[in-house]
């Protein structure tokens, strides 16, 4: 009995140390595991590389073309409102920007002293470029006017700077999501993950309005879905408080080495892979008319936070990031280019 403690002690002892290296080596290996690699660099024809994105994707898609309107061709917006709508107010951004009837010509005037200020590119870099805005009847989350101001805007500068090609859709019955022709919900019910099967393919028509008739019919993707490493590109200044992880679509002629374009598309708010998996990511419809149209699709990834405030997991439309997330200096943007660049896009 008296040498119960120390045979304890010592069993204790090694149980400890089996515990510790048997713990280590799983999170070694879970790390190993999880790491996702950097974005592969990429052909990338600078004359085809635009934006989309829905509801908060939508607003985050606008302010990355007006930022970067002299390297992208066109934004393609379903249920988001105009450029510099929140002003870097929340209740703005709840309010007038989502069920309201923003300023355009106040929007305008807001765009224009940007560029001339070097905030955002100068507007000239608009000139011939495509813009597609989807809005649906049965949307009771953004109102129609909302959207029509997004186009508005665009509308309003136009003119000034050679002409944009404004394409809108307001006349279709469905709620607030993508419409697909046969991926996600029962379209008039709604709901996660915010893809309904509405019998319109709007990915398809977007991918049309920003580069082009398509050479071909869809058929199911054929190209690879790779996740990759988002905090390779995190400015060394600014959070931009983002997954860890995003996702690339490659088409086969894109990951052969081929010259392709590139479509940055951001997803709407509780919508991303977080939340959803990879439901939108796999499902939106993009990726099918990738391979049609010789276009790598980025999915970048939000996270979601309550310090700041974006439980949701929207992209940052309002200010979370800080006082200029719609600008050049914006954490989100630089995040961007430095990926898009990485890709091989020709990014400032």
């Amino acid at each position: 009995m008296a040498d119960f403690p120390r045979e304890c002690s010592r069993r204790a002892a090694q149980a400890a140390r089996v515990f510790i290296c048997t713990a280590l080596a799983a999170v070694v290996s879970a790390c190993a595991a999880g790491t996702a690699p950097p974005l592969p660099a990429l052909d990338v024809d600078p004359d085809r590389i635009a934006v989309a994105g829905l509801s908060s994707g939508a607003y985050m898609a606008t302010q990355v073309h007006l930022i970067h309107s002299d390297r992208l061709r066109g934004a393609a917006l379903a249920a988001g409102g105009p450029y510099g709508c929140a002003g870097g107010s929340l209740e703005t951004a709840l309010g007038a920007c989502m069920v309201g009837t923003p300023d355009v010509a106040a929007l305008a005037a807001t765009a224009r002293e940007r560029a001339g200020t070097g905030d955002i590119a100068p507007l000239s870099g608009l000139a011939g470029d495509a813009v597609y805005v989807l809005h649906g009847k049965a949307d009771a989350v953004v109102s129609e006017e909302v959207s029509r101001a997004a186009g508005g805007l665009y509308a309003a500068l136009s003119d000034e700077v050679g002409g944009v090609a404004i394409e809108a859709d307001f006349e279709r019955d469905f709620p607030h999501l993508l419409p697909t022709v046969g991926q996600g919900v029962d379209c008039p019910l709604g709901g996660e993950p915010w893809l309904g099967r509405c019998g319109f393919d709007a990915a398809g028509a977007m991918m049309a309005h920003l580069f082009g008739p398509a050479p071909g019919e869809a058929g199911e993707a054929a190209g690879e879905l790779r996740r990759f490493d988002q905090s390779a590109y995190v400015p060394a200044d600014a959070d931009p408080l983002l997954a860890d992880e995003g996702y690339l679509y490659l088409p086969p002629a894109c990951a052969d080495g081929g010259r392709c374009g590139l479509l940055v598309v951001f997803h709407g708010c509780q919508q991303h892979a977080g939340n959803v998996g990879e439901a939108f990511v796999r499902d939106a419809g993009f990726n099918r008319w990738a391979d049609v149209h010789g276009v790598a699709v980025l999915y970048p990834q939000a996270r979601s936070s309550y310090l700041p405030l974006n439980p949701k997991a929207c992209w940052d439309w309002w200010g979370y990031t800080g006082a200029d997330y719609d600008t050049r200096r914006g954490a989100q943007p630089r995040w961007l280019a430095a990926a898009m660049g990485a890709l091989g896009a020709p990014m400032p």
